[in-house]
């Protein structure tokens, strides 16, 4: 088997593509509570007078609601919202039942639900839980109209859903420590899958721009996976999976290997260009090194060795030529030649850092570090901006949003006028501005119009075969939530087969006719929730993005600012990755946030967004470059290079509060520091020939570039919020 994964490229893509298997684990998990809950209510019921089908269906509803919306950030707080959404669904239930009579309070209990959710999810996302599931049973409850002496079965039911959302999603399937080993197993596999990609750019006669288009989209995921790690190293300790390993260490490495890569990868384009690659020994030496690498099994508990021992020989002769290249003056340019000393620095990186893990592994001597400055976790109260908070103006939201679809509902579907109400209030879920929503709706559209089609005709070849429909109708539910946070589309476009499945298998039939009026619903609600967002208490996606950028920048200049303080001092920067490492995911936060503006489906996209973004990822990609690579301790600088040093870390500090400025008020009257006189100062005051020379003016190079980009950065804003 294993050698078949080595072989096949897409089967290694397959098992990389879901980062700690996180979506197999979430829709398996709901797929199989759905079941479960399904299946043992309907064998309980059979043993009674009730009929078994409607109890069945909120007993699913109630078990795959217990895995999907309870999120939050401790177990035990998450075991207490499990138990407390059985109450919930209990009152859903027989609030719904008993108001079923009157429309009008059916659609008070339901918008009252939804606004409830919205506007205590201030107060923790445990009454936005409580919220869904409540409006979700009187919702189904509704229409079912139960008398008195049906509740206690369909409590029952409740119970049976929720007993096995809390078996599968404590006890069963215990997420955190597994989660963790899955997600360096997804993070060792997609290196691999980069390590092939990067062989074969070396070995290609020529630059293939489809290669280098696919080798850039897995250095992409490379970094996603990266972050994916150091995220669940914030929630699980290293060493309960492997003693000895300190989450440091590991966190360490997987920093330095992101590093490589992206480094390779940038790196062989230029070689290429400049015919360096030509040259046959460094041809030679880059893929052995790579190859040495790929086989190496870092965490393994047994650890092979020879791999490893390997792959320092060939760092080693990378050096030897490299020097030999210096000695001899190649005709390579300075520049060429300061790529392959990159690279041979970020390979001997990783190598030394993959000998320190699986020496801790092996013989457990990892030591406790107390946290870096960089670790700790600050408790400070953000300060509350005036008026009306984010959910208090998402209530009023769901409140107006929910009264026109409530209306809207009864003019286009007076049997099933609710359709559109659960249409709005889905799409506003996780939608904090208007290019989100517009953005959500036009996914939920096209994905619900595309699903009832092909659910139509599905369900039209399967009728008469219900064993089929129902495995069908579970394969769709999880093909569902295993995309939904993937693409909305195709999570929508399995939802409506699901609809389809389910009206075939309960009326006996369906209808292009009835399909289509859930294609109706679901548009007149996208379109309701996206008039309201963007007409009551609007938040722009610039705003949002603007608030992220601010976020970014403040990181960026504690980060620099400590870099600096510790290039002056005996502190070398590795303390940084953790640092480096946050302020890559806040970078994904923004390319996210900026997804509606700039991946627009109908208009045309920001080009002057793309500009900032593009600006931003440089410096981000300049940020990370400054920790990549440790600085020496202990090293010795004159009096007028620290005064240079303190000049250059002030204004630089003095540009990004002048960036900040920018960002909040939009002025950009600031006075810029180009710093091109400090650099040159720098260069002229240390000793030429000196290896202190070559370490200072090594991790000063991003330092200037950072800055560089800082001064076009603030043009582009301007251009951006002028438009």
């Amino acid at each position: 088997m294993k050698e078949l994964v080595k072989q096949s490229y897409w089967l290694r893509r397959l098992l990389a593509s879901d980062p700690g298997r996180r979506r197999l684990a979430q829709a398996g998990k709901a797929t199989l509570s759905l079941v479960s809950s399904v299946f043992t209510t309907l064998f309980l019921m059979s043993h009674t007078a009730v009929d078994p089908l409607f109890p069945a269906i909120i007993s699913g509803i109630a078990g795959l609601m217990g895995i999907m919306i309870v999120m939050d950030d401790t177990k035990r707080k998450k075991q207490v919202t499990t138990l407390l959404l059985g109450l919930a669904a209990v009152s859903g239930v027989t609030l719904g039942s008993l108001a079923a009579s009157s429309p009008v309070l059916v659609s008070i209990l339901m918008i009252a639900a939804i606004c409830s959710a919205f506007y205590f999810s201030q107060h923790g996302s445990r009454y936005f839980s409580l919220g869904m599931i409540g409006f979700f049973t009187i919702y189904f409850s509704s229409f079912l109209q139960l008398s008195p002496d049906q509740f206690l079965w369909f409590h029952l039911a409740v119970g049976i859903g929720i007993l096995y959302a809390f078996l599968y999603n404590f006890f069963i399937f215990e997420d955190s420590r597994q989660m963790l080993r899955r997600s360096t197993v997804s993070f060792h596999r997609q290196a691999n899958l980069t390590f092939d990609l990067l062989i074969e750019v070396i070995k290609d006669p020529e630059l293939q721009p489809s290669r280098l288009k696919k080798l850039g989209s897995n250095v992409s995921k490379l970094r996603i996976y990266a972050n994916q790690v150091a995220a669940d190293l914030h929630q699980q300790d290293s060493t309960e999976i492997w003693p000895g390993l300190q989450s440091g260490r590991l966190r360490l490495y997987i920093f330095d290997t992101t590093m490589f890569v992206m480094t390779l990868s940038e790196s062989l384009q230029k070689l290429k260009e400049d015919e360096a690659l030509d040259l046959k020994e460094l041809r030679h030496l880059l893929v052995d090194l790579l190859v040495t690498l790929k086989d190496a099994d870092v965490l393994d508990p047994q650890p092979e060795m020879r791999s490893l021992q390997q792959a320092e020989k060939v760092v080693a002769g990378i050096r030897h030529q490299l020097n030999y290249w210096i000695m001899n003056e190649t005709d390579l340019p300075d520049g060429r030649l300061y790529l392959i000393r990159r690279i041979e620095t970020m390979a001997s990186h990783v190598t030394e850092g993959a000998y320190e893990v699986q020496r801790d592994i092996h013989f457990n001597e990892g030591v406790e570090h107390p946290p870096a400055a960089d670790e700790e976790v600050l408790d400070e109260k953000e300060e509350e901006a005036a008026g009306l908070k984010p959910a208090e103006k998402k209530a009023v939201q769901a409140l107006i949003a929910g009264s026109i679809a409530i209306v809207t509902g009864y003019i286009i579907s007076p049997i099933q006028p609710y359709w559109v109400l659960l249409t709005a209030f889905i799409i506003q879920l996780g939608t904090e501005t208007v290019g989100r929503t517009y953005l959500k709706a036009f996914e939920r559209s096209v994905g619900t119009f595309f699903g009832a089609f092909f659910g139509f005709l599905a369900a039209l070849w399967l009728s008469g075969h219900p064993q089929i429909e129902v495995a069908l109708l579970f394969l769709v539910i999880f093909t569902a939530f295993y995309f939904l946070t993937v693409s909305y589309t195709v999570a929508s476009f399995f939802i409506t087969m699901m609809i389809a499945f389910i009206y075939d298998l309960i009326l006996g039939g369906v209808t292009p006719e009835l399909l289509g009026a859930r294609v109706l619903d679901t548009v007149a609600g996208a379109a309701i929730a996206l008039a309201v967002s963007a007409f009551v208490f609007p938040t722009r996606t610039k705003d949002k993005l603007s608030a992220a950028f601010h976020e970014y920048f403040t990181q960026l200049s504690q980060l620099v600012d400590e870099y600096l303080t510790n290039i002056k001092g005996t502190k070398g920067v590795k303390g940084l990755a953790q640092q480096a490492l946050d302020l890559d995911a806040k970078m994904q936060e923004i390319e996210e946030e900026s997804k509606p503006a700039v991946q627009d489906p109908i208009f045309r996209g920001d080009k002057n967004l793309t500009a900032v973004l593009t600006v931003i990822t440089a410096i981000n990609y300049y940020a990370k470059h400054l920790v990549a690579s440790p600085y020496p301790k202990y090293t010795s600088h004159s009096r007028e290079t620290l005064d240079l040093l303190t000049a250059v870390q002030d204004k630089l500090q003095k540009n990004l509060q002048g960036l900040l400025h920018q960002i909040e008020t939009g002025q950009h009257s600031y006075r810029v520091y180009d710093l091109l006189d400090e650099r040159e100062r720098v260069e002229l005051s240390v000793q030429p020939g000196t290896e202190d020379k070559e370490n200072l003016l090594h991790h000063l190079y991003y330092i200037w570039k950072i800055n560089r980009s800082i001064t076009i950065l603030r043009d582009r804003l301007d251009h951006l919020r002028k438009r």
